[in-house]
């Protein structure tokens, strides 16, 4: 599904769509069950796998997770792999070893399998940048598959950091203990901050999945708060449209 990119205080925004699809294997749940006290239509969750592309003026280049991954990817007992991020780059004229840097929000499955591809990093001239309350609580497969391919591209912080002037990231925990999300102008990345359209309307909807799900729900609170008050947009992972004005 092909969106059309945005223009924030001087990067472009390009929302990739990596796959689209309901959970499956053991993780498929009822609406109700994942997002326990929301108000819910009748019907399965049909999750958007959204990656974006942010270029700077000086064409520099940054990517914000990198999906589900291929067929044997960690992701595909569950998500629809193979994702399509390759194709999607290549349909906004970006190869793989153009991209300077990656940001993964957090570890999951569905944002950071195509990070490392059959052993080998997809992206080899990128710095990945993680939170360092990520690295250290994610489980030895995850470091297997992901993290320690990766190497010396990895970029560890701890809490605000600058990717590129005017591209930014904050620790955004609850989700993940590492979880985070990159501020760009108005424009704020969400991630799995924000997962279900019932959270915005309600911000302390749980979700089921959630490793804390208190502070979960205290960090989206608080997104969305400064969201609103300077009138401005997130980007989200899993909502269909991938951009929502906050008013």
């Amino acid at each position: 599904m092909r969106h059309e990119p945005r223009i924030v205080a001087g990067v472009e925004v390009f929302p990739l769509c990596d796959a689209v699809g309901p959970m499956g294997g053991d993780v498929r749940r009822p609406l109700p069950e994942l997002f326990p006290g929301g108000v819910h239509e009748d019907a399965e969750w049909i999750l958007h796998f959204h990656c974006y592309l942010l270029r700077d003026a000086a064409g520099r280049t940054v990517l914000v997770d990198t999906g589900v991954g291929p067929e044997d990817s960690p992701a595909a007992s569950w998500a629809p792999a193979p994702g399509a991020l390759g194709a999607e780059l290549a349909r906004v004229g970006v190869a793989p070893e153009e991209v300077d840097a990656v940001v993964l929000t957090h570890l999951h499955s569905d944002h950071a399998s195509g990070a490392v591809v059959g052993g080998v990093p997809a992206f080899p001239n990128a710095r990945h940048l993680l939170q360092r309350a990520e690295v250290d609580t994610a489980a030895e497969a995850v470091l297997d598959h992901v993290v320690r391919p990766l190497g010396e591209r990895v970029q560890v912080v701890d809490g605000p950091a600058e990717v590129l002037p005017g591209i930014r990231v904050l620790h955004a925990p609850g989700h993940t203990p590492g979880h985070q999300v990159v501020r760009v102008g108005e424009l704020t990345l969400t991630g799995d901050v924000v997962l279900h359209p019932v959270q915005l309307a309600d911000p302390k909807v749980p979700y089921l999945y959630d490793a804390d799900p208190e502070q979960a729900a205290a960090t989206r609170v608080e997104l969305l708060e400064r969201a609103r008050a300077e009138n401005g947009l997130i980007a989200t992972a899993h909502f269909a449209e991938p951009f929502t004005p906050v008013r």
